[in-house]
């Protein structure tokens, strides 16, 4: 009850190191370093192609849907990049290109939006929890795992991932407080890009800015231009240690724009016209990122080439993957329900296999 409120309020204009043109602005926020921001690049150029080969594989009848992140790479290259291997990352439904660069196969992380029954990859092996289709619904579970994680003495830091749409539920709210309350190492990172398909930001929330949300638990809040990856390694790099520090819980608001759809289902002509989208094709994160670092004489022709084939090997893996048809096992209906599963459980397994083998199925 003593925090001073000035030092939670975001400030005036989000945080910004590298301008629509490629040219570094002066923000008192130290550039990071060469070596990152190559790096950036080279995930940022994947990104973009898993996001085109997932929608092709859309209208190939090959994933049931698929939520792009077109635009919004470099929010997603960003969250991944700052943590370490032993943090966690706990994205939601549109965060694919997230989970792939924190180490999970893109294979994998797009089996659930192929229409299967489980998560596609094992939490555990790298830190990253199942994708959250209901809004929201993940926060309270990262704040759990940062909670433990203080209370056991591990240096583990939790990335929380939502959209805009998800700070108008009540998870968003509840995981805040709990945060705060128990000074959680948890960092909320919210992608604004402008629509929870199709209601605009303005229905969502009066507040100056989502990051302001933060100050009524006692979060500091701080924004960023979430199209600059510069701008974005360095907010979020601060947040994490500083909450590995100790520090606590922090809210980042990421400004940026969804290019495409909010799904394949979903026709965002009806709610948007095209100069809106037209006005952010300048400001593409990767367009931003490449002139800057071609300028600074950081990255030539042949590197570039060298990420694009990289990306390539990528998007065919990708649809090397999602076309392979694995057959199902009815079997896989009564595994991983319960760790000691049930009588009543057991029973209904057996029924289905007793009836599979009348049916002379070799099941």
């Amino acid at each position: 009850m003593t925090r001073d409120p000035s030092h939670l309020l975001p400030g005036d204009e989000p945080v910004a190191l590298i301008d629509a043109h490629g040219r570094a602005v002066t923000s008192g926020r130290k550039m990071p370093e060469p070596s990152e921001l190559v790096k950036a690049l080279g995930a940022l150029l994947t990104a973009r192609r898993l996001n085109d080969q997932a929608y092709a594989l859309v209208r190939q009848g090959r994933l049931a849907v698929y939520p792009s992140s077109h635009g919004q790479e470099a929010c997603q290259v960003a969250a991944a990049q700052v943590l370490d291997a032993g943090d966690w990352l706990f994205p939601t439904y549109r965060d694919t290109v997230a989970a792939a660069v924190k180490g999970v196969d893109p294979v994998e992380a797009l089996s659930l939006l192929k229409g299967d029954w489980h998560c596609g990859y094992d939490p555990y092996e790298h830190n990253v929890a199942p994708h959250a289709t209901p809004l929201a619904t993940q926060l309270p579970h990262a704040v759990g795992v940062a909670h433990a994680a203080r209370l056991r003495g591990e240096p583990t830091v939790v990335m929380a991932m939502c959209g805009d749409g998800g700070t108008s539920e009540g998870d968003f709210h509840e995981a805040l407080n709990f945060a705060a309350v128990f000074q959680a190492p948890v960092v909320f990172f919210v992608q604004n890009n402008g629509y929870a398909i199709s209601v605009p930001l303005s229905r969502q929330t009066a507040a100056p800015s989502l990051a302001h949300k933060g100050i009524g638990y006692g979060v500091k809040g701080e924004r960023v231009d979430g199209n600059d990856m510069a701008a974005l390694l360095a907010v979020l790099g601060a947040a994490v240690e500083r909450a590995r520090a100790g520090g606590g819980p922090q809210l980042v608001e990421a400004h940026t724009y969804r290019m495409q759809a909010h799904t394949n289902a979903d026709d965002a002509t009806r709610y948007r016209d095209d100069a809106e989208v037209a006005a952010w094709v300048a400001r593409d994160p990767i367009t931003r990122l490449r002139a800057y670092l071609t300028g600074q004489g950081l990255i030539d022709d042949a590197r570039l080439a060298e990420f694009t084939a990289a990306a390539e090997r990528v998007a065919a893996h990708l649809r090397d993957g999602i076309n392979r048809d694995v057959e199902p096992d009815p079997a896989d209906l009564f595994a991983h329900v319960y760790a000691t599963p049930t009588p009543q459980l057991r029973e209904q397994a057996a029924l289905v296999a007793d009836e599979l083998s009348r049916e002379g199925s070799p099941r």
